[in-house]
């Protein structure tokens, strides 16, 4: 699943979609291996502490928009029993977020499982809930510690250029893929589900590919 730690229909859709596959392996017996992946819908955002409403304001050209914007996607996470908080809410660059969520995947298979996962949604949680800065080096690090992850090796990692490779490649990958809603996801390389959908038509969606899966007899 391509997201992005700073975007909110990300973090909705993700939601839904985690909870669908869930719905679906109860249904099926069928486990789902979720990985996800960057996708930076403002790569050059600074990280500088600076309110996203004025930061939005700033690039839509007015509050009225920023309000419109907000109304939506506040009541679309209100469906899924997300409460945004974008009056607190930072303005931050998610680069080093997703190099800190690139190396949990890696960690993964020595912690416990779905820590990539955690983290993620500990991260939005910040952004979005608590108005954490998510490009905050110190606030990385403790959110990668609360999910099990040694916040030294955290503090390390984001004192270095390490994964950047890595997300530079994902990233540029979700480009050539010609994403342009999130969250994006490839199920074994070739099925897309693009955009945020209903937790029920993910399911059906789901159901599907699982079904011409079977069909065409790769099971």
């Amino acid at each position: 699943m391509f997201a992005d730690v700073t975007d909110p229909w990300a973090y909705i859709g993700s939601t839904r979609f985690e909870r669908a596959a869930a719905m679906f392996s109860i249904l099926t017996g069928e486990p789902i291996e979720l990985t996800y992946r960057a996708h930076l819908t403002e790569p050059d955002e600074p990280s500088d502490g600076r309110l996203l409403l004025e930061a939005m304001e700033e690039r839509l050209g007015g509050r009225d928009k920023v309000d419109l914007v907000n109304a939506q996607v506040t009541a679309a996470a209100k469906i899924t029993g997300i409460d945004l908080n974008f009056e607190e809410a930072v303005q931050a660059g998610s680069f080093d977020a997703w190099r800190l969520l690139t190396w949990a995947d890696e960690a993964q298979p020595n912690v416990q499982p779905g820590v990539q996962r955690d983290l993620l949604h500990q991260l939005w949680r910040a952004h979005f809930l608590e108005g954490g800065d998510v490009g905050d080096h110190f606030t990385l690090a403790t959110r990668a510690a609360l999910v099990g992850l040694d916040l030294e090796t955290a503090e390390a990692l984001l004192a270095s250029t390490e994964y950047a490779d890595e997300v530079h490649t994902q990233a540029e990958t979700a480009v050539s893929l010609g994403i342009a809603q999130l969250p994006y996801v490839v199920v074994e390389q070739r099925w897309t589900l693009a955009g945020i959908q209903s937790q029920n038509d993910y399911v059906q969606a789901l159901s599907q590919m699982y079904a011409d899966w079977k069909d065409d007899g790769t099971s």
